[in-house]
């Protein structure tokens, strides 16, 4: 009996590890049936207006946008007291990109100012009443920008989530699982790897006891 609880815990290591990069064959293959080796440095595949088609209410044509520069997109809301997401990306992100987003309605009224030196920034605001948002979007970057502007009205009630047929559900949603499995694929790997090398460690201490 002692002898079978010394063998299994020698083999522990090795069996968990093997388990953990499992779970990390099993993500990467997933991220592989998602974007196919061949397209992963295509960026027209990170194009969030695709990737989310169905949820945005309205997306902007390409804005391009001069060092030192603003650019504008207008946008009439259709509801009342409902949440409005909108979202702004920078379509051929570089570090050093920035940009400040400046939110008012048509008379003046300010629905908040927001920096952004990601290639993605989204954003809820409330709103009350039907209204005109203009937003005013300044590039504080040393090269110009080609960004999109993105909304979304009530977007509870979008029928991107439940859609199995979304790019959503097709796409980021596997992305989501794919990037879960490999996170904890990698930390029982690692778990799997210390167990090994401490029974390694243990099983040398016996040997010179003896």
């Amino acid at each position: 009996m002692i002898f079978v609880i010394l063998f299994k815990m020698k083999k522990r290591g090795p069996i968990i590890g093997v388990s953990g990069l499992i779970l990390v064959v099993v993500s990467i293959s997933i991220m592989v049936s998602v974007y196919p080796s061949s397209n992963v440095g295509d960026k027209n595949n990170l194009y969030l207006p695709s990737m989310f088609e169905g949820m945005f209410d309205k997306v902007s044509d390409n804005i391009q946008i001069l060092p030192d520069e603003s650019g504008y997109f207008s946008y009439g809301t259709q509801s009342s007291n409902v949440p409005l997401l909108w979202g702004v990306q920078i379509i051929d992100y570089h570090d050093g990109d920035k940009l400040s987003i400046s939110i008012s309605n048509i008379y003046g009224d300010s629905y908040g100012e927001f920096s952004q030196n990601t290639s993605v920034i989204f954003e809820m605001l409330q709103i009350a009443k039907s209204d005109t948002l203009n937003f005013e979007i300044q590039n504080h970057g040393p090269r110009v920008v080609n960004l999109v502007v993105m909304i979304s009205e009530d977007p509870d009630n979008s029928n991107t989530f439940s859609n199995p047929n979304s790019p959503f559900v097709n796409t980021v949603l596997p992305l989501v699982i794919s990037g879960i499995l490999l996170i904890l694929g990698i930390i029982i790997l690692l778990v799997g790897v210390i167990l090994y090398l401490i029974d390694w460690k243990n099983t040398q201490n016996d040997k010179r006891r003896y």
